[in-house]
């Protein structure tokens, strides 16, 4: 048995239990859930009557259907998308437009090209990094170097096409030799981050490393503590932290595959799954090992 069963064996059946959530909440005419569960949990223990349906008893699942599964915390209030793709598209292209030549910030003195995104601006997760690089500055888009192959090697575990996802970035712009850029950069840089992912709308963030992280919530808490514990990016959307992805020539391929080696286009999922399947594939990619 390879290293890649037992976690492809776990991935299976969270999907499984996904399933049968949903289905509970399907039966039971569910119009919407408590958002803190395990508050709601102590305070069905303790004989307080709940906002929310309550899920079966463990002695009633052992005999019907399984408990719910952890889940990501239940946004506040989704962001409102707009009304078309077509609209969409057409506050994103306006975005980019401006971001080209934006000069908020001194980064715009040493760019070649603005970065602004990659993917399907419709896709169910965004993935967030911290800069363009210097492949990056040069073509104007995304995670097209050495770590960006890597990180189409993890798109593709969690069973995503290349194109089936939407890839953007906590700044625009090239921060000299690569480093971290600064809090002033970030928040000049916000001006377009914030409307381009209210634009997309996605169902999960995949915060890429402590920078995109700080940057999307502003905390400075090290990735290391905070990767695999959901977050929520401005009350509404679920972030998921996790490492960014090192460049191959130095810390080599993933140890294994985090999902269970389908593609989006082989699973069968209903719009009420879609976002628990996203929600729990990005988990499995907060919990890959990368050699050293």
């Amino acid at each position: 048995m390879s290293d890649s069963d037992p976690l492809r064996a776990e991935l299976h059946e969270l999907v499984r239990a996904t399933s049968a959530w949903v289905s509970w909440v399907q039966d039971s005419g569910a119009v919407e859930l408590p958002g803190d569960l395990a508050a709601a949990e102590a305070a069905a223990r303790q004989g307080v009557a709940s906002t929310g349906p309550t899920a079966p008893k463990p002695s009633e699942a052992a005999t019907s259907r399984p408990e719910a599964p952890p889940r990501a915390p239940e946004p506040h209030a989704r962001p409102a998308p707009a009304a078309s793709p077509e609209e969409r598209l057409s506050r994103l292209r306006v975005l980019q437009t401006e971001a080209e030549g934006c000069t908020r910030c001194r980064l715009h003195e040493g760019r070649t090209k603005s970065v602004f995104s990659r993917g399907n601006p419709q896709a169910d997760i965004v993935f967030v990094g911290e800069g363009p690089g210097f492949n990056e500055d040069q073509q104007g888009l995304p995670f097209v170097g050495p770590a960006g192959e890597l990180l189409d090697k993890m798109i593709g575990a969690m069973g995503y096409g290349r194109d089936e996802i939407y890839i953007c970035n906590i700044v625009k712009c090239r921060p000299p030799e690569n480093r971290k850029p600064d809090p002033e950069e970030m928040e000049a840089c916000s001006a377009y981050l914030r409307p381009q992912l209210e634009a997309v709308a996605p169902q999960v963030i995949v915060a890429l490393g402590a920078t995109a992280v700080q940057g999307l919530i502003g905390t400075s808490t090290g990735i290391t503590r905070m990767r695999g514990q959901w977050k929520l990016y401005r009350g509404r959307i679920p972030i998921m932290p996790t490492f960014r992805p090192p460049p191959p020539i130095c810390c080599g391929p993933p140890r294994r595959s985090a999902m269970c080696g389908t593609t989006s286009r082989q699973c069968s999922t209903s719009s009420a799954e879609r976002p628990l399947l996203a929600r729990s594939r990005a988990e499995g990619l907060a919990r890959l090992a990368w050699e050293k």
